[in-house]
């Protein structure tokens, strides 16, 4: 499963290797509510990523590393989402896997300054032109999945 965090839109990708090729058997996102405290999004968050887990059991769980972020206004709301999920995560003992965003694009596209659309495009080519989602936050935690799936040479 390949997860990419965010406080107001968390994406999840779970993805199945089988001979060598990778098959999306589950994608979407959670979303929290702008209204409420940030405590309250952050217990959501931890609900629904727990869920998931019960749903879906991971074997692993790859994340989107924080190694450099541009809006300054979203780095602290991002990072105590991701820190909620890596200790559901944890907590449920499922290896977890970290890469940023430059290892992902690397990984997929053979360039870390990719853009968002090469990337979507390799992600579309993996798994052998299945349709993919709308939202840019669930298809880049497919592209994380795919990553650590090319990491540990599955696919």
């Amino acid at each position: 499963m390949g997860i990419d965090p965010g406080m107001a839109l968390i994406g999840y990708g779970v993805i199945d290797i089988e001979n060598g090729e990778a098959h999306l058997s589950a994608s979407g996102s959670i979303r929290t509510e702008k209204d409420k405290s940030v405590p309250a999004r952050l217990a959501e968050i931890m609900d629904d990523i727990k869920e998931l887990m019960n749903i879906y059991k991971p074997d692993s769980v790859s994340i989107e590393d924080l190694f450099f972020f541009k809006n300054q206004k979203t780095i602290i709301p991002v990072a105590q989402s991701r820190g909620v999920i890596l200790a559901v995560v944890e907590k449920l003992e499922i290896p977890i896997y970290e890469y940023t965003p430059m290892q992902v694009k690397q990984v997929l596209t053979g360039y870390g300054r990719a853009t968002k659309k090469e990337v979507e495009s390799m992600v579309q080519l993996s798994l052998k032109n299945q349709t993919l989602p709308k939202l840019d936050d669930t298809v880049d935690a497919i592209a994380i999945a795919i990553t650590h799936a090319r990491m540990i040479n599955k696919i």
